[in-house]
């Protein structure tokens, strides 16, 4: 099987069982140290429910990132510009944005809109940065999801568990998702420094906050994402203006 990010020929090195009845087979590339399964023809019956049951963080997940954003968009991005979350599940990471004062979008193929309805945005525009938490392990064909993201913005933020080493077995990482099935795709850091020289951009770690960017990001920028612990999101955030309540006007309209 070759890899699905630099079409290598992969090794298997290990088997699992998904959904605690699919046999799995995991292929290792050795040239960008991608991990995949097998083609998930499972896939149909993991998605009877896009959010995942167990995944309890979901909430807490979305405030959290919503701190870091703030910081991070406020100082190194034109915070006048458009945004867009890629397969942004139920709409809670738009709406905290929006609601803080950012311009927000929404985009998922395979998840209901709630909070952000009537603030849906699509790949066929441009964007000042795109983000996708969560989504990277869940892409049956990562350079293409890549590339589609990449004709709007380039600059995408995200978050993913990096794969660790040595390449740990099911049972010894949460992270492979096998009792729900929806994670098929696992990176390390040299995948994602591979994939961000591949386009000729460049690639950052912010403590687990990853970027695939045209912009150099200077190296204190991981320390300044902590200071959320300090308030600093707050900070900033009292020098935007929230768009809750023109949110509401317009959407009023649509009654």
């Amino acid at each position: 099987m070759n890899c699905k990010i630099c079409s290598q020929e992969n090794n298997e090195i290990f088997k699992s069982t998904i959904l605690n009845k699919y046999p799995t087979a995991y292929f290792y590339c050795d040239l960008c140290g991608f991990l995949q399964t097998e083609e998930p023809y499972w896939i149909e019956d993991a998605y009877r429910n896009s959010i995942n049951i167990s995944d309890t963080g979901y909430i807490s997940r979305n405030i959290y990132l919503s701190k870091k954003l703030t910081i991070f968009l406020f100082l190194f991005f034109n915070r006048k510009e458009n945004f867009l979350d890629y397969a942004g599940g139920y709409g809670v990471f738009v709406r905290l944005m929006r609601d803080i004062g950012f311009d927000f979008y929404w985009s998922d193929k395979y998840t209901q809109n709630m909070f952000a309805r009537g603030f849906e945005g699509s790949l066929s525009e441009n964007y000042e940065a795109i983000t996708t938490f969560e989504s990277f392990e869940h892409f049956v064909n990562p350079i293409e999801e890549i590339e589609n993201m990449l004709a709007s913005s380039k600059n995408i933020i995200f978050t993913t568990e990096l794969l660790p080493y040595p390449i740990p077995k099911t049972s010894e990482w949460w992270y492979y998702g096998t009792e729900h099935g929806q994670h098929i795709s696992f990176y390390s850091e040299k995948t994602l420094r591979y994939i961000a020289q591949k386009y000729k951009l460049n690639y950052y770690n912010l403590f687990g906050l990853h970027l695939i960017t045209e912009k150099k990001i200077p190296n204190y920028a991981k320390y300044l994402l902590k200071l959320t612990k300090f308030g600093f999101d707050d900070f900033l955030r009292r020098k935007l203006k929230s768009n809750t309540w023109e949110d509401y006007l317009k959407m009023s309209k649509h009654k």
